[in-house]
């Protein structure tokens, strides 16, 4: 899924911090949540605007922009 379905910032939400596209919750705490031994089921719960494919379509950008930078 293209990054554009899944991720958008404005300056008019939350200081331009990267959001889920059509939601306020940052994409950020989708990794404090991992970071933090939560499981994804967690997260969904806590933030049930955010769909299963989104949050798998995010790590799986975050998982290729890392092995990107281990090539």
């Amino acid at each position: 899924m293209p990054v554009s379905k899944l991720i958008e910032h404005s300056p008019d939400v939350l200081g331009d911090t990267p959001v889920f596209v059509g939601t306020r919750v940052p994409v950020r705490t989708l990794i404090d949540y991992i970071e933090g031994g939560h499981s994804l089921e967690d997260f969904l719960d806590d933030f049930p605007t955010i769909h299963r494919d989104q949050a798998i379509g995010v790590l799986e950008i975050m998982r290729n922009a890392i092995l990107a930078q281990a090539a």
